[in-house]
C-alpha cells in the first residue's frame, strides 16, 4: 500500500533530496528563519515519514513516473537547456519493463530490441539507480505529486545562474566553487559544513556534491511553493498515472 505521508503546516518546511551511497542525503530549509538541517536517510520512505513529515514540498532527484516505450519528453527538454556544457548529466531513465529485470544485461538486450523508437538501450548510469527508482515508484502516487516532485540539480543550478548552464563539472574544484557561490547567493551559504558532519557520522557514504544537489533540490522546492520554479513536462502520465515532469 502507499506510504502514508503526515503533513504538518505550522512551520514552512521545503525539503531537497539526493541519492548517495549510503542512500539518501537531505537537506530541510526551514523558509521562516532560513535555518537548514541536513541529515541521511538510508530509506527515502524514512525522509517523507521522518524530516519531510512536515515538508510543504519535497524534491528529490530521481525519475518519478517512467515510460513504456520511448523516452520522457522532460529529460529531453532539460538537455535542451543544459546545452553544451552540462546536458551529459540528465540520462534517460529506465523504460518501466526494465525495472522487472535482475541484470543489467537482460535490461539492456530488452531495451535494444525495441529498437530506437522504443527507447534503444540503457546506459549502465541509469541502471545503477534502478533500486532506487524502484523504491521510490513504490511509494509515490499521482496524488502525492503536488508536494513531491522530481527535480534536477544542474536545471536548478541553471535557474540560479540566470539561465545559463554551470561552466565547470560538478566533482571539480571549480564547479563546486560555481554551485556554492550560486547556493550562498540565494540563501544557503555554508553547506560544507553540512556536509562535513555528515561525512563524520557516515563517511564515504555522502560526496559534496551530494549535498550541493541536496540544497539546490531545497532551494527548487522553494521555487516551486513560491511560483518560480522551472517547470519541464509535456503532460503527459505514464500506466501509474504519475506525470512526467523535472521541475528545477
Amino acid at each position: 500500500m502507499p506510504t502514508t505521508i503526515r503533513r504538518v503546516r505550522q512551520h514552512k518546511i521545503v525539503i531537497g533530496v539526493d541519492g548517495c551511497r549510503g542512500g539518501w542525503v537531505f537537506i530541510r530549509l526551514n523558509l521562516n528563519d532560513g535555518s537548514v538541517v541536513a541529515g541521511i536517510e538510508s530509506e527515502f520512505r524514512a525522509i517523507l515519514e521522518g524530516a519531510g513529515a512536515q515538508a510543504q514540498m519535497t524534491m528529490v532527484d530521481m525519475p518519478i513516473g517512467l515510460v513504456d516505450r520511448g523516452r520522457r519528453f522532460c529529460e529531453g527538454k532539460a538537455r535542451k537547456l543544459l546545452k553544451p556544457l552540462r546536458h551529459a548529466s540528465v540520462f534517460s531513465s529506465p523504460r518501466r519493463p526494465m525495472l522487472d529485470f535482475e541484470t543489467y544485461e537482460e535490461a539492456n538486450a530488452w531495451g535494444k530490441a525495441q529498437g530506437d523508437t522504443g527507447g534503444g538501450g540503457l546506459s549502465k548510469q541509469a541502471w545503477m539507480i534502478t533500486p532506487k527508482i524502484r523504491e521510490i515508484d513504490q511509494i509515490i502516487t499521482p496524488a502525492h505529486q503536488c508536494y513531491i516532485g522530481e527535480g534536477h540539480p544542474e536545471i536548478a543550478f541553471w535557474r540560479l545562474n540566470g539561465g545559463a548552464p554551470c561552466i565547470h563539472p560538478k566533482r571539480k574544484k571549480e564547479g563546486q566553487a560555481e554551485r556554492k557561490a550560486l547556493l550562498a547567493q540565494n540563501g544557503i551559504s555554508e553547506p560544507d559544513i553540512h556536509y562535513e558532519a555528515l561525512r563524520t557520522k557516515v563517511g564515504a557514504k555522502v560526496a559534496l556534491d551530494d549535498v550541493y544537489d541536496a540544497c539546490a533540490l531545497a532551494l527548487t522546492a522553494r521555487a516551486r511553493l513560491e511560483g518560480n520554479a522551472i517547470h519541464l513536462t509535456d503532460g503527459a502520465r505514464d500506466a501509474r498515472g504519475l506525470t512526467m515532469e523535472i521541475w528545477g
